[in-house]
């Protein structure tokens, strides 16, 4: 199986009290995009942006366009979505995001 999908939970950052940790997925398709990771919030909300940001954001901060990633202390990291109507601030712990990006670079393109 190519396709990478990893199930985590995460913090919604908000001014208002948060939901707590929510579920998240993190995808990786290397048939679809070999470049691109996609992580899924609650509800239709799915951002897809490079593999190599969220590397880099993991070791200092990131960004490009509409999604910026950057390490939080030791332990956690933030990943922010920029969107028309504001922006959403997803808090995870480091190791969860490490552990995903581990597992993409073992997996391989189906070969037809």
């Amino acid at each position: 199986m190519s396709v990478v999908e990893q199930y985590a939970r995460a913090h919604i950052v908000t001014d208002e009290e948060g939901p707590g940790a929510v579920p998240v997925v993190l995808r990786y398709d290397p048939d679809r995009d070999p470049r691109s990771v996609r992580i899924g919030l609650p509800g239709p909300h799915e951002w897809t942006f490079s593999r190599a940001l969220l590397e880099r954001g993991l070791r200092a901060p990131a960004g490009t366009g509409d999604v910026r990633v950057w390490p939080c202390g030791r332990v956690q990291a933030v990943v922010e979505f920029h969107t028309g109507h504001g922006v959403e601030v997803v808090q995870f712990d480091s190791k969860t995001l490490l552990r995903f990006l581990r597992r993409t670079y073992t997996a391989e393109p189906v070969r037809g």
